[in-house]
């Protein structure tokens, strides 16, 4: 849900530059809390998903915590981070471990 309000939102810009990795997702006194981490290849891509002063992120951020709370029907602690991995999407490794292997 957070790779799909940064596609809406930057669907000219980024693409396929930017891929979504959960980094927790656990269920405590009835709210579920997920460390999202947000990676992209260039840190000018970061800065345009951060957006001035996080604005962006913060957009991004919210609605996506919106989306999961009408999904899951429950609150939702999202807390997300913009991360450079430089060419992550040519390397298999990088690839496999955010799920885009056979």
């Amino acid at each position: 849900m957070v790779r799909e309000q940064i596609t809406r939102r930057y669907a000219k810009e980024l693409p396929y530059a930017v891929s979504v990795e959960i980094e927790r997702f656990e269920e405590k006194g009835g709210i579920y809390r997920v460390n999202a981490v947000i990676w992209v290849e260039k840190p000018g891509q970061k800065a345009i998903i951060i957006g001035k002063q996080g604005g962006a992120l913060k957009i991004v951020a919210s609605q996506a915590r919106k989306a999961m709370e009408q999904f899951f029907g429950c609150k939702v602690y999202l807390e997300v981070w913009v991360k450079v991995k430089k060419s992550w999407s040519d390397d298999e490794a990088s690839l496999a471990r955010l799920g885009y292997s056979d």
